[in-house]
């Protein structure tokens, strides 16, 4: 017996022992990393007391702490950074879905700004601004080396007035000068309108009007419809959408789904993952959907198409989407400042971050360049197809009753109808064309 309890002292002494042993460093190491951010924050204050003092001209203290703040955030990626209480405020304003500018949805990329998507029916849009496209200079002024906001701030002015854009495209040769007008920018969240019997749902962004707008849109479209059973089923066009708030992402998924995930988010630390499912309640009553991207899609639109498409809800077809798959907090700081902080990566139903990699769509179709009209002399000859109904002496049809002749003529009218979008909106066309397969299958 006394030799089992020398055992379990000589184990509690070797214990405290390692322990000892083991403790020391990582304290010590804790204690230097400590040590060595207070010297960075001496260096810091020195740096700015000689800048203040020995600098050619007088600078403001305020601006050079401002920009010291964003400095550090811009570093940490794209989407962080320090907003001043103006930039604040018209931040929550944009949220609102109305502000003023040229209605760009811009980025950051190897220091020149890069166009994400021009918004719909804004200076931006009508000035031919295309998704990929860069700024290099504003009113002949570089913007290498200023942030993203001091960027988009030069792009600002009085509505009326106008800026001149340096742009740089892929595929052209040298950069040219575009003209806009700055106007006051009404951003309508949803257009809904029918083609045939296709409901196109065009989502412009994510702000607080999205949700309401895309269900009053639905409802409205079936109204006129006569019902829900003269819909072939819903196209829900996301491209060049920038994305928006994450709540209203998550409400328009919910809006085609009765169960299962939408997204999960994931942050430094596990136990602030937050995952956000679906409620019962589908608004399109479970009729066809698909679902239109490209590379203008980010962010929210992306959680959109993610999750209708790993719920097998919904056909994603068009090109790759951007590829922003991470969150950004907005933290209010004193003085009414605020800064973008990016906290969490968002993950869709099947678990796959799409950060750097975008969404993929189940059918790759991509957006012909649209090409000049052909001349047609109007006075010329054209030959035409000759059917069976045009030969001489052919039989008639004795078995079509006035409402089959009239069927027949509407779906030829749709079918032209459909030729000619596809000229102006090709991949609008085909997406019709898969919601139309589906109906047919579905019957």
């Amino acid at each position: 017996m006394k030799k089992l309890a020398l055992y379990a002292v000589s184990g509690t002494i070797l214990g405290v022992v390692l322990t000892t042993q083991v403790a020391g460093p990582l304290l010590a190491q804790s204690n230097d990393a400590e040590a060595s951010v207070y010297e960075q924050l001496d260096l810091f204050g020195d740096v700015f007391e000689r800048v203040r003092a020995q600098y050619v001209e007088e600078v403001d203290p305020q601006e050079l702490i401002e920009a010291a703040i964003n400095g550090m955030l811009t570093s940490l990626d794209p989407h962080s950074s320090y907003m001043d209480a103006k930039f604040a405020a018209e931040m929550r304003e944009n949220t609102k879905g109305e502000f003023g500018g040229i209605g760009i949805e811009v980025t950051q990329e190897d220091g020149f700004v890069k166009i994400v998507t021009p918004m719909d029916g804004t200076p931006g849009a009508e000035a031919g601004l295309q998704s990929g496209d860069f700024i290099t200079h504003v009113n002949g002024e570089s913007l290498l080396g200023l942030t993203m906001d001091q960027s988009i701030e030069k792009m600002k002015g009085p509505v009326g007035s106008e800026v001149t854009l340096t742009i740089v495209r892929s595929g052209t040769d040298n950069p040219f000068n575009v003209k806009i007008m700055r106007d006051t920018i009404k951003q309508t969240a949803v257009r809904t309108r029918t083609e045939g019997k296709a409901v196109i749902l065009r989502v412009a962004g994510f702000n607080e009007q999205t949700y309401p707008n895309l269900e009053e849109g639905i409802k409205k479209a079936i109204a006129e419809s006569n019902g829900l059973e003269n819909i072939n089923g819903f196209v829900i066009d996301l491209r060049n959408n920038p994305g928006g708030l994450l709540s209203q992402a998550i409400a328009v998924s919910d809006a085609f789904l009765e169960t299962g995930e939408i997204v999960s988010t994931r942050g430094r630390n596990l136990a602030d993952g937050q995952r956000y499912s679906a409620t019962p309640g589908d608004l399109a009553q479970g009729k066809p959907v698909v679902v239109l991207i490209n590379g203008g899609s980010a962010s929210a639109s992306e959680i959109v198409a993610g999750a209708l498409k790993d719920q097998k809800r919904a056909v994603v077809i068009g090109t790759t989407s951007f590829g922003k798959g991470s969150v950004q907090t907005v933290m209010p700081l004193r003085g009414d400042a605020a800064m973008r902080l990016t906290t969490a990566r968002y993950y869709t139903p099947s678990g796959r971050s799409i950060q750097g990699l975008g969404v993929s769509p189940d059918i790759v179709v991509e957006q012909p360049p649209r090409e000049a009209e052909p001349e047609v002399d109007p006075n010329a000859d054209v030959p035409r197809i000759q059917f069976e109904s045009d030969l001489r002496g052919s039989l008639s049809n004795d078995s079509l009753s006035d409402e089959d002749r009239k069927k027949i003529e509407d779906d030829n009218a749709l079918a032209e109808e459909s030729a000619q979008l596809r000229k102006e909106d090709y991949q609008l066309a085909y997406a019709i064309d898969i919601l139309r397969g589906l109906a047919v299958l579905e019957k």
